[in-house]
């Protein structure tokens, strides 16, 4: 049986080496997300204001909201609880756009909400943490127990996303090719940084994934299902058709936790429940999403054999 109480006392530390790649991370991950940035990436915006606000309300408010309910449900130890809360505080990521595509969803859509939340991310990121960990007391107690003040957090962080944000849609914008060659380096180097984070911190605080990796991997999977499930209702709910609820359902169900797990490190003095959280969440939301895609496309290969039968007879 996992003792919770020890997890609040384990930190993950880096190798000292690497502690100057957590800012450079952060801000190549974001520099890589504003070189992808269009005017026409807002299309369904101007399309379908009132339906993309609702959607865009979904992620930015209804996940938060859906993880705030489900930490006073489960009652989790405060460093995983902070976990789920700083991955529904982040944005949708691209690789929400690709499943999209799999899974024959509503692409533009997709495209449209990413565009939109990596957008506001700047300043709405951070925000929402201190805002949502402030409403779970147990959360609220452990940030002020590792010394983070809520808005030097929110200055400090929203200056390390909103600089390489604003300079990578300037250079999409003012040399739209140049930026488009330069992307896949950038999102290497990004990923690159997070899997060497991860791995030094890993080998460095083996305990936490070995005592307690089942539990956070069970937590990680009902958050999980719950998120994709509330894109779904809300399509339902907002009128979208398949295709535009399927792409709500990724789009809510697949956040940046690579982003949750640097700023976790970064701002948060490594919390080891949290950044656990986080790095188990990565990993399980693409199994997820994958096997998600997988009973999207069988449902459509069913429905259209059913059809074939139907014409025969």
């Amino acid at each position: 049986m996992v003792d919770m109480s020890e997890i609040e006392s384990w930190r993950i530390t880096l190798d000292p080496r690497f502690d100057a790649l957590l800012p450079i991370g952060l801000m190549t991950m974001m520099f890589a997300v504003a070189l992808a940035l269009r005017l026409e990436q807002f299309a369904f915006l101007r399309r379908d204001p009132a339906r993309f606000l609702g959607a865009a309300a979904a992620q930015i408010l209804g996940l938060p909201l859906l993880t705030l309910a489900l930490v006073y449900a489960l009652g989790p130890a405060p460093s995983i609880a902070l976990g789920m809360i700083v991955v529904a505080c982040c944005p949708g990521g691209n690789v929400s756009n690709f499943l999209t595509h799999l899974g024959r969803g509503e692409t533009a859509l997709s495209v449209s909400l990413t565009a939109t939340s990596s957008l506001l991310a700047a300043l709405l990121t951070p925000v929402s943490i201190v805002v949502w960990a402030s409403l779970y007391p147990p959360a609220a107690a452990l940030v002020a127990a590792v010394e983070v003040d809520p808005w030097t957090f929110v200055l400090q962080t929203t200056v390390l996303l909103a600089v390489p944000l604003a300079a990578g849609m300037a250079v999409a914008h003012l040399v739209p090719r140049f930026a488009a060659r330069i992307r896949p380096g950038f999102m290497a180097v990004a990923f690159a940084i997070l899997i060497l984070l991860v791995v030094s911190g890993l080998a460095r605080n083996p305990q936490i994934l070995l005592a307690a990796g089942l539990v956070l991997t069970g937590i990680a999977a009902l958050h999980n299902a719950l998120a994709f499930g509330l894109g779904h209702l809300s399509a339902r709910a907002l009128g979208f058709d398949a295709a535009g609820r399927r792409a709500l359902t990724f789009e809510v169900g697949v956040q940046n936790a690579g982003l949750a797990l640097v700023i976790l490190l970064a701002a948060f003095d490594g919390i080891g429940g949290a950044v656990a959280m986080a790095g188990i969440w990565s990993v399980w939301h693409l199994i997820a999403g994958l096997a998600l895609v997988g009973g999207f496309r069988g449902l459509d290969a069913w429905r259209a054999r059913a059809a074939v039968r139907a014409g025969a007879e």
